[in-house]
């Protein structure tokens, strides 16, 4: 498995199990040869360049935005995630178990919701939404 990323993401790529590291703006993606699956978090010029890896009979997953480009005798696939209790309950029991080891980026208050997901910023991991603070008060916002 090749990770991509910005240089920063190398080594968390890297210890969630890819076998070697591309930057994605340094390193010439064609040089890392064709794969089965392109799995694009970001979109854009990136999900154009990605598709270009595919070998025939692959497929490209993009969460960030429809494809506008298919792979070469391949398909490209628009993945939304939607809500389901039972997965959603199976990996709420894999995270208390420590399965499931989530990257945390960032906790933000709920006041602060809309700049902690503003497209000028950018934090590596997911970004947590506050809802209560620690003695259990609930906050509210108008985001």
């Amino acid at each position: 498995m090749i990770g991509t990323g910005r240089a920063g993401d190398r080594d968390v790529a890297l210890d969630l199990g890819a076998h070697s590291f591309l930057d994605l703006e340094a390193d010439e993606l064609p040089h890392a040869g064709e794969v089965d699956l392109v799995f694009d978090v970001i979109g854009g010029d990136i999900l154009t360049r990605s598709t270009e890896l595919v070998r025939p009979g692959g497929t490209v997953v993009t969460i960030a935005m429809p494809p506008t480009v298919q792979p070469t005798n391949g398909r490209a696939i628009f993945f939304v995630v939607e809500p389901d209790r039972v997965r959603l309950t199976d990996l709420a029991q894999r995270l208390r178990a420590g399965r499931l080891k989530p990257i945390v980026g960032a906790v933000r208050p709920l006041s602060e919701t809309a700049s902690a997901f503003a497209r000028r910023r950018r934090t590596p991991g997911k970004t947590i939404i506050q809802v209560a603070d620690e003695e259990g008060t609930q906050h509210s916002s108008s985001v």
